[in-house]
């Protein structure tokens, strides 16, 4: 990163952003990695382990948008300490009384909801600090956070067996307290903020069609990432016959590439424009994920393309958010909630997706082919915009940003 950058905005409030974000992500996204323990014990069929992984996401997603309501009202940091103290209650309660039931599984998914809506805390939180030319950095350090499903993968599986899994949301409350107090003492809201917004302005922003398209972009990028993180552990179960402790590797391995892409995404957007980054990571994606399809009979093929579409999803998602602040800057906090609420939907609808696909037919392959199809329809429906966004809000004239 350039000197000017780290003079720019406020560094201790950025790391504050990002290990909130970081952890939420973690226990967001703890249930996936376990899914396959926990579906033995409770004996979850397939589509019930599914929707039970998926239920979080759909929580976060709808939370984004409250979240970021209180957000922009109150401001990033007393929302993001709520939303941290509301999910420590909830895994507290779920270690000291256990969870014993599907249903019970779903209603610790919505508590974990507000984990997920992190997103409208962590962004705008750091958005708000940074000039244009450096919005596609800093919102994908803070957006870099979702590497929190790499310590999931890489640690609840083992735990989990060593301990149960129960005990596995005790040992996530210790680095959830100790960021709650980092957050605290380091993060600082902008001097600048955009005046609060009413519940009409998000209508407003709907009304705007340009919302609609980035919701869209964001909810194939995010909801590739997530959804797939979030499938992948029960996938490498059923389809190679992985232990989950194995499965959990293999993951950890693909959102690892995903997490780590989000800040160079936002890097490379802001040097070669996020129109022209997105435009390949769309296509490296889908060619990706459609050749997965093809009932590759090596685990390891299967993980190599899966990493490969993973750092092209991750890196997506860095771009998207170079883009969104150059057009909705002064609207930041309510467009970080809708598209934020966007890619959750989409992360819910692809892995509860998945999950049906595989109980009706017995495999994934109708389910990857179609998501592989969404990349497609998303690369052509950028090229459709691109000519009018380079000549309006994305113009030289208008942003020092490269669109």
């Amino acid at each position: 990163m350039s000197p000017s950058f780290w003079k720019a905005g406020h560094a201790p409030t950025l790391f504050a952003a990002f290990l909130y974000f970081d952890l939420s992500f973690m226990v967001w996204y703890v249930l996936g990695p376990m899914a396959v323990q926990i579906a033995t014990d409770l004996q979850l069929t397939t589509q019930q382990r599914s929707m039970m992984v998926a239920t979080p996401i759909l929580a976060g997603a709808v939370l984004r948008l409250i979240l970021g309501f209180v957000a922009d009202r109150l401001s990033p940091k007393t929302a993001g300490i709520i939303g941290q103290v509301v999910v420590i209650l909830a895994l507290l309660v779920a270690w000291l009384h256990g969870v014993h039931s599907y249903e019970q599984t779903l209603l610790l998914g919505l508590f974990l909801g507000f984990a997920g809506a992190s997103f409208a805390v962590a962004l705008p939180l750091a958005s708000q600090w940074y000039p244009p030319q450096h919005q596609g950095k800093a919102l994908g350090i803070a957006g870099a956070g979702n590497s929190g499903t790499v310590f999931a993968a890489l640690f609840a599986p083992a735990l989990a067996k060593a301990f149960g899994w129960t005990n596995v949301f005790g040992f996530a409350l210790i680095p959830l307290i100790l960021t709650l107090v980092v957050f605290v003492l380091c993060a600082r809201n902008a001097p600048e903020r955009p005046a609060p917004k009413k519940l009409a302005d998000y209508g407003r922003a709907l009304n705007d069609r340009d919302s609609w398209w980035f919701m869209f972009f964001y909810s194939v990028t995010f909801s590739g990432f997530l959804g797939l993180a979030s499938t992948l552990p029960g996938y490498f179960h059923d389809q190679y016959s992985l232990d989950p402790l194995m499965a959990g590797y293999y993951t950890a391995a693909c959102v690892f590439g995903g997490s780590l892409m989000r800040p160079l995404g936002g890097a490379l957007a802001d040097r070669i424009g996020g129109i022209r980054a997105l435009l390949g990571m769309y296509t490296v994606a889908a060619i990706c994920i459609a050749a997965v399809g093809f009932h590759l009979p090596s685990a390891m093929a299967a993980l190599a393309l899966f990493v490969v579409a993973m750092l092209s999803l991750g890196a997506g998602n860095g771009a998207v958010f170079q883009l969104v602040p150059q057009r909705f800057r002064k609207e930041i906090g309510v467009m970080t909630g809708l598209i934020g609420m966007a890619g959750g939907i989409g992360g819910f609808a692809l892995t509860a997706g998945l999950g049906a696909v595989k109980q009706a037919t017995g495999d994934y392959q109708l389910g990857l082919w179609l998501f592989a199809a969404l990349g497609v329809l998303a690369w052509f429906g950028l090229l459709s915009v691109k000519r009018r966004w380079r000549t309006t809000w994305g113009s030289a004239a208008v942003t020092a940003a490269r669109v």
